[in-house]
């Protein structure tokens, strides 16, 4: 259920908050709508997140901990005023929780609140109303109904919108959902076996501060998977997605190397459909971090795989076309049930590499020394050497070792709440 906090009844600002925050474009009819930054003029609070508010509000004030979020201007008042507001620590809060306030849309900029900036704490001198107010003589046009939560739109602090309930259980799901992820026809496809809840959320930070918004996490169906398509990430459920793969019923696999496996055909079925709708597919583990987002600039090569770097790219080429067939499908699954596990070599991007090499396809081998940088249990106290594309590590390594390599490198962008340190807006 989508958590709402507040109603508010006061006229919007022209742009979002957070800094280069898109314009706010809306409907001109009249309607109920959601929106992630609240304001503290106007509005009726509900009872119960509003307790919830104030009981992690009494928790982090007990620690110390300060409401800042950078990217927001709220920080910069939290800084000039401290606790004499409270917004700062609200919109933080909603922040962190992935929560919105419902606001109201009027025609004509007509509101049920205005507020009249008188002289005084927040005005140096008179402004004049906000907004005019809507009276009973104004009512030239049916009052909105109440539209329920999951059917009204949804946008955040810069005013993106949010499209809750992406998730993929079968090949037409996939077909119709592709499309709503795709950015000059690529997609990413963003593994998440093996991938802790943490490192996620720092992931997502980092695609927010890159401006990547064309990936779709898949993995196994646990509450934290339905809980990031809540929050407005397409997912795949690997597990319903499996049960609609009639190939894989067909396959006699060992036990040792059933996940192997379904990784295997559940992201090669992925780049298939990517193919069928005419995209190019990035498919990466989830236990890495881009440091730029050049290597998704449209490389040369239609097929780019690295090693023990779990990455692989298939571009849509007459070449993909002709080998990626369900043959071929079929042929990688029993190639990844003949290997000897445990290897930290052997992931989807090696075994993808073998079988096309085998099927007599060129691809570009990734200089992973050059790409990319590999952080392990040892060598703690490095620095993020130049050049690199990526920081990686494999599934065995600790999160505690994980968490001080990327803060030794300033790559670790979340807060004891597991939420991003900033809001990061992008010109739309």
């Amino acid at each position: 259920m989508l958590p709402i906090l507040v109603l508010l009844f006061m006229e919007l600002p022209f742009s979002a908050q957070g800094k280069h925050g898109n314009k706010m474009l809306l409907e001109k009819t009249s309607g109920l709508f959601l929106y992630q930054l609240v304001g503290t003029w106007g509005q009726l609070l509900f009872p119960k997140p509003w307790k919830e508010f104030r009981l992690w509000y009494d928790d982090r004030r007990a620690k110390g901990i300060k409401p800042f979020l950078d990217g927001m201007i709220s920080t910069g008042w939290y800084k000039k005023m401290g606790e004499r507001i409270w917004s700062p620590w609200f919109i933080k809060f909603i922040h962190s929780r992935g929560y919105f306030n419902i606001y109201t849309k009027f025609p004509d900029e007509k509101s049920l609140s205005v507020s009249h900036r008188d002289a005084g704490v927040n005005y140096g001198k008179t402004a004049g109303p906000d907004s005019q107010l809507l009276d009973e003589n104004s009512l030239d046009f049916d009052f909105p109904e109440m539209k329920s939560l999951s059917t009204m739109k949804k946008y955040d602090f810069c005013f993106r919108e949010v499209v809750s309930g992406r998730i993929v259980w079968s090949l037409n799901d996939l077909g119709s959902i592709l499309p709503s992820v795709q950015k000059k026809e690529a997609v990413l496809l963003v593994s998440l076996f093996g991938v802790s809840e943490t490192v996620t959320r720092n992931l997502l930070c980092h695609f927010e501060r890159l401006n990547i918004w064309n990936y779709i996490f898949i993995g196994p169906a646990t509450d934290f998977l339905f809980h990031l398509a809540q929050r407005g990430h397409p997912v795949i459920d690997a597990d319903g997605f499996l049960e609609d793969i009639k190939s894989f019923k067909s396959l006699r696999i060992q036990e040792s190397n059933a996940r192997l496996i379904k990784e295997i055909l559940l992201k090669a079925y992925v780049v298939k459909k990517g193919l069928e709708l005419g995209y190019n597919t990035w498919v990466v583990d989830g236990n890495m971090v881009f440091v730029d987002n050049e290597i998704f600039l449209d490389p040369m090569d239609n097929f780019y795989a690295g090693e023990s770097l779990d990455l692989f790219y298939v571009k849509n080429s007459p070449s993909a076309h002709k080998i990626w067939t369900h043959d071929f499908l079929h042929d990688a699954a029993a190639m990844g049930d003949k290997i000897a596990l445990p290897s930290d070599t052997v992931n989807f991007a090696s075994v993808m590499a073998k079988l096309v090499g085998q099927k007599g396809i060129r691809f570009k081998r990734i200089d992973e020394k050059s790409f990319g940088m590999k952080i392990g249990n040892q060598n703690l106290n490095q620095a993020l050497e130049t050049n690199k594309k990526v920081v990686y590590w494999f599934r065995e390594l600790d999160m505690n070792s994980i968490q001080k390599h990327l803060q030794e490198m300033n790559l670790w962008v979340i807060d004891n709440d597991s939420s991003c340190r900033a809001v990061v807006c992008h010109n739309s």
